[in-house]
């Protein structure tokens, strides 16, 4: 099974996570098929907080990739914003 997840980077007490795909038995910050985009809880000014490559999630959703809890809320923020159309299945 595929899932969608964050994978930590980032220094200590200032987190930066990538959006992966990956295989749901591969370890959190291990191996991952395709990195989608990432997400910066700490964005201070002109920083980016999150950014998606749109055509890629769209695809690994229609593949069937189950997307997980904090990343499906992370998907809600982007179609609210405008910055991606999410099929139904998320």
């Amino acid at each position: 099974m595929v899932t969608i997840r964050l994978s930590r980077g980032g220094a200590k007490k200032h987190p930066f996570y990538q959006i992966v795909v990956a295989d749901i038995r591969a370890k959190r910050d291990g191996r991952y098929i395709e990195r989608i985009g990432f997400y910066n809880p700490c964005a201070v000014g002109g920083e980016t907080e999150l950014r998606l490559d749109r055509e890629r999630v769209e695809h690994w959703i229609k593949q069937g990739a189950q997307p997980t809890e904090r990343v499906a809320q992370l998907l809600k923020q982007a179609k609210r914003e405008g910055l991606i159309s999410v099929p139904s299945a998320a």
